[in-house]
């Protein structure tokens, strides 16, 4: 085993491997090469070498996403940093757990005009749980080693983001064979929740009396609601649950395409969905729709479910209740009685006339975006963990039922196109299953330093919906009527991913008509010994118009 000669460094492997902490993420550097030394001195630690600062947070976002415990990513000074704040803000909204170490020159060299120095320390004030700055010397060896607990605890207990600044002066690259130093580890202080009980006995009050119950749910990760909930929840006649694609959960009984259901909907029919009470639970809602029509037909109550944080995102929030929602459940349901309605069953039946109009709509349709997306979704085989990217394919993923043995993802915190590719990459290196990842033209190639990455599986699969530009800005009220809407809204290019994906070793399939899509697809997700990308060329000028018909088609 190797150690750097600095204490600072020597602690902060030692802690980070005592909590569990042993996925590392490292940009090259030399003011971190103490950080890098030290984890790389033992096989103790998995070690990934990714030199964009912004693909390794979102691949560490990946890895965090699906390994469920903090990933730790290290950096050298300067703007280096910088690269991993939209990466860090995801994390922050989406709750992943990740551990930023950034390497700082001593604060004697700071702010006097020296090379590669901004202000490091609190950086990501606005979008981090904790903000630790060390001091190198070995006086500060208690202050260090509380900080450095302070931070891990919080990473884990709380599950986000957290950063400590690590001052390093020169040299910075000994070596030695035996640490001296040797921190204690801390127990990690778990945040403890106020009993409940008593409010959701209250709470059980109003659902009681309710015979227009809706329950919402946002992103979770699979098998976060237990099943048994979910068919004691099925079973209430008064209730409505309406789920999302990222939310993992199924029952024939729920309503997982959302904007389906409501959007033909005309004022009588709002009034009539509209909830007396409001459950939510989960990470952010996609639907647009489904928030315009909760603000603009609000449940009486609203109770937001979450271990942290609640969003009034409704603008009619009655109490955060501050606890998991299988705990909530597990009080509540025994509490229940279930008054007679025929609330669920007016929607079911609705839910089944959309279907079939949805079926009769594909038939009709010419080769477009929205037709693409219907064969993708039927062709992917069962039991992959499927990664979505954000704008239009996360949009067009809300409009199909999906296959309930898919693990479904996608950055929904700040709902970026940044660093899609780069997190699906992370997650299928930490993931049990094939990977298959769905992306827009605009995200693939905003992120195409992604594919610069030395742990791609072969398992891993990219399909490109390539309409030339960004197609979602057709979609948007009049925004094609902006005279420079081409250059700077759509941003229409004639790129393609076939150069690129031959440049990192990806084998390349395409396709531009229905008869060349089903060819590819009948052997796209055969094994293979590399990763794959099949690029889908749609036409940009009927993409938009498919898709605002089917809205009036299934009424």
């Amino acid at each position: 085993m190797q150690f750097s000669s600095k204490i600072l460094s020597q602690t902060i492997t030692k802690l980070c491997l005592d909590n569990g902490i042993d996925h590392i993420v490292i940009s090259p550097g030399s003011r971190n090469a103490a950080l890098t030394i030290g984890f790389t001195g033992t096989t103790s630690f998995t070690n990934f070498s990714i030199v964009d600062e912004r693909c390794a947070a979102f691949f560490a976002l990946g890895l965090a996403q699906q390994l469920q415990r903090p990933v730790a990513l290290v950096c050298t000074s300067g703007s280096a940093l910088l690269n991993y704040y939209p990466a860090i803000a995801e994390a922050y909204y989406s709750d992943i757990p990740l551990v930023v170490l950034s390497a700082d020159r001593p604060a004697h060299l700071l702010e006097i005009g020296d090379g590669q120095t901004i202000k490091q320390e609190n950086v990501f004030a606005n979008h981090i749980l904790y903000s630790g700055a060390c001091t190198e010397g070995e006086e500060f060896q208690k202050y260090n080693e509380d900080q450095i607990h302070t931070a891990l605890s919080i990473a884990i207990s709380q599950s986000g983001p957290v950063h400590l600044n690590l001052p390093f002066s020169e040299p910075l690259y000994d070596i030695v064979t035996t640490p001296s130093v040797f921190p204690e580890n801390h127990p990690t202080v778990v945040t403890k929740h106020t009993d409940n009980q008593e409010l959701i006995s209250e709470i059980a009050s109003h659902w009681n009396s309710s015979s227009k119950k809706m329950i919402l749910t946002g992103v979770l990760p699979p098998n976060s609601l237990e099943a048994n909930i979910i068919s004691q929840l099925a079973e209430d006649s008064s209730l409505v649950v309406l789920t999302e694609t990222t939310s993992n959960v199924h029952h024939p009984n729920f309503f997982p395409s959302i904007d389906q259901l409501i959007a033909p909907l005309d004022t009588t029919d709002f009034k009539a969905l509209q909830p007396e009470v409001l459950l939510t639970f989960g990470g952010m809602v996609v639907s647009k729709k489904i928030k315009k029509f909760l603000r603009e037909y609000p449940p009486k109550v609203h109770y937001h479910i979450d271990s942290k944080k609640a969003f009034d995102t409704y603008f009619c929030l009655t109490r955060h209740v501050v606890c998991a929602p299988n705990y909530f459940f597990k009080v509540l349901l025994p509490l229940q009685n279930k008054p007679l309605s025929t609330y669920q069953q007016n929607w079911l039946g609705i839910k089944h006339l959309r279907l079939q109009k949805h079926e009769l709509y594909l038939k009709e349709i010419p080769f477009s975006d929205f037709l693409v997306f219907s064969q993708l979704f039927k062709a992917l085989p069962n039991n992959i963990q499927l990664q979505l990217s954000n704008s239009s394919t996360i949009r067009y993923g809300q409009l199909f039922e999906m296959n309930q043995s898919h693990a479904i993802f996608c950055n929904r915190g700040t709902s970026g196109i940044d660093g899609s590719t780069s997190t699906a990459i992370g997650a299928a290196y930490a993931g049990t299953s094939p990977t298959v990842f769905i992306t827009g033209d605009l995200s693939f190639f905003y992120d195409s330093n992604a594919l610069w990455n030395q742990y791609i599986t072969s398992n891993f699969k990219i399909i490109i919906i390539n309409n030339s530009g960004g197609g979602i800005f057709r979609i948007l009220p009049d925004a094609k009527q902006v005279p420079s809407f081409d250059t700077f809204f759509e941003t229409k290019h004639q790129l393609t991913a076939s150069q690129l994906s031959d440049m990192h070793g990806f084998d390349y399939q395409s396709a531009n008509d229905m008869s060349s899509l089903k060819a590819q697809l009948a052997v796209f997700f055969e094994n293979s010994n590399s990763p794959k990308v099949l690029e889908i060329f749609t036409p940009s000028h009927i993409n938009d118009s498919v898709l605002l018909s089917y809205f009036d088609y299934i009424k």
